[in-house]
């Protein structure tokens, strides 16, 4: 425990922002870090609790009090070594985590938790910054060849603890360039793409090759890669989007949220695409759905010049803090002001679109909408929704983003080709803590198996199956369990 009294003495600070009104100018990341003093402060709030909630609300069960006492006393390769322990990507989780575990902060009972998110980022920026991220594969290789599909989080994940182990790792990406959601679903604001490309460099040097351009079941045949390879993980992630067919929906100016969003970090990187532009400049946006990607969808918006934007999202407005029926130390589903809000939108809770209006050239000119009421169970959840009678109403737009989240993996191709079972959300099936699906050699991880989620789960997916990989080739396996317990005794 860093300091005994620092949960009394010092408050929850996080660090200081790039005001909304400069930082719309670009696409740059705008959080600055914090100063070594208000860092120690921080990391001095960790009570390190007998109890350490934190452990379990987080996906990788990353060792939290520990490296929190570490950051306090300045043991920098301490810290690094803690936290690489248990999460391979520090540097992703620390910008784009939502922080379970600060929700599960023993401190979070009766005050702010700890600064969790910011003092992992700030152990790993420093530790690339003193030198301590090095490769970590060992020299004498297995011999074992190993085909992951897809470079999103998971099967970067996946690729970093198999090359850890000694085995001859090849990464397959359909995409131009690796990184997945992290390079052409999250904007730059928020990630810029040199912490990806630096992450991707360091996996090359641990001897990860990384083959972009190549689909597998189109470029490659399924059957050649699980026949060429002493194993397969499959981590394509969840890439079919849910769609909104109702009236209109054939007009002119309607797009999915991802399709905007990776055109707009293709031009940020200067990566020409073949596709007409999708650009929000001067027009009235309307975001429908109200999550992360939504909220992306704001921030592009703002900076590329939108003249109103508007965000929906089909349930009610929800509270500003826990309340009974989302005790800590569980995730409570309350309401969540992003920085893209900050920058500028008009946010609609409770509202249903029922039908998209254009004009005579086929282009979006409107969407009709009415109010909704929910009606919910004892525990305060949402059954069924039923119209406010009166309500509809046009609201004028140009541009409609489609932003509902992700229903499951895309199924032509390398997933027919192989013949994997599906389960009942037509994910790719394989149990967890097993990782492994029904045809021989080949296991599933992240979003693929899961079903859409956060990346702190995908790494945790794509770390867990790699060890059930390592384990099937080898008898055994050397790569940390998710014990967070075991794993820091491995370290120390």
């Amino acid at each position: 425990m860093g300091k005994a009294t620092g949960f009394q003495e010092f408050n929850r600070e996080l660090p200081e922002k790039v005001p909304a009104a400069e930082r719309v100018k670009n696409y740059n990341e705008f959080v600055h870090l914090y100063t070594d003093e208000k860092l120690n402060q921080q990391s001095a709030r960790c009570m390190n609790c007998g109890i350490p909630f934190c452990h379990s609300g987080c996906p990788l069960g990353n060792i939290i009090p520990e490296f929190n006492d570490a950051v306090y006393r300045k043991n920098w390769e301490e810290a690094y070594n803690i936290l690489s322990s248990t999460n391979n990507f520090p540097e992703f989780t620390g910008r784009i985590c939502p922080a379970p575990c600060e929700s599960a902060c023993v401190l979070g009972i009766n005050k702010p938790a700890v600064a969790i998110e910011e003092i992992e980022k700030h152990i790993i920026e420093i530790a690339f910054e003193k030198k301590l991220v090095k490769p970590v594969a060992p020299l004498i290789k297995t011999g074992k060849k190993i085909a992951v599909v897809g470079s999103g989080p998971a099967g970067l994940a996946a690729a970093a603890q198999l090359s850890k182990a000694g085995h001859l790792v090849t990464v397959y990406e359909r995409d131009d360039r690796p990184g997945g959601l992290l390079r052409y679903g999250i904007p730059d604001f928020k990630l810029e793409k040199w912490v990806v490309e630096r992450r991707v460099e360091m996996m090359e040097k641990d001897g990860v090759v990384f083959k972009c351009n190549t689909e597998i079941g189109k470029d490659i045949a399924a059957d050649e890669l699980v026949r060429t390879n002493d194993a397969v993980v499959l981590a394509g992630g969840s890439t079919i989007p849910r769609n909104l067919n109702i009236p209109g929906r054939e007009l002119k100016g309607i797009h999915f949220a991802m399709d905007f969003l990776k055109q707009q970090n293709k031009r940020v990187s200067g990566i020409k695409f073949d596709q007409e532009d999708i650009l929000a400049t001067n027009k009235d946006v309307i975001v429908i759905g109200g999550g992360d990607t939504g909220s992306d969808c704001v921030g592009t918006s703002n900076r590329q010049g939108a003249r109103s934007i508007k965000q929906f999202e089909v349930m009610s407005q929800p509270p500003a803090s826990r309340t009974t029926h989302m005790p800590w130390p569980t995730y409570p589903m309350v309401l969540k002001t992003t920085s893209s809000h900050e920058e500028g939108c008009d946010r609609f809770w409770g509202i249903n679109t029922e039908e998209f209006l254009g004009d005579e050239e086929g282009n979006l000119r409107a969407i009709r909408v009415c109010d909704i009421s929910w009606e919910l169970d004892v525990m305060n959840r949402p059954i069924k929704f039923v119209k406010v009678e009166g309500s509809e109403r046009e609201i004028p737009c140009q541009r409609i983003f489609l932003a509902m989240g992700f229903l499951f993996p895309q199924h032509t191709g390398m997933i027919e080709n192989l013949g994997v079972d599906l389960d009942e959300r037509k994910n790719v099936k394989a149990k967890e803590g097993v990782y492994r699906t029904n045809v021989s050699k080949v296991f599933a991880a992240g979003d693929m198996r899961r079903g859409q989620s956060l990346v702190v789960w995908a790494i945790s997916e794509g770390r867990e199956a790699a060890r059930k990989v390592d384990e099937f080739l080898m008898g055994h396996s050397i790569l940390e369990s998710k014990d967070a317990v075991n794993q820091f005794e491995q370290v120390f």
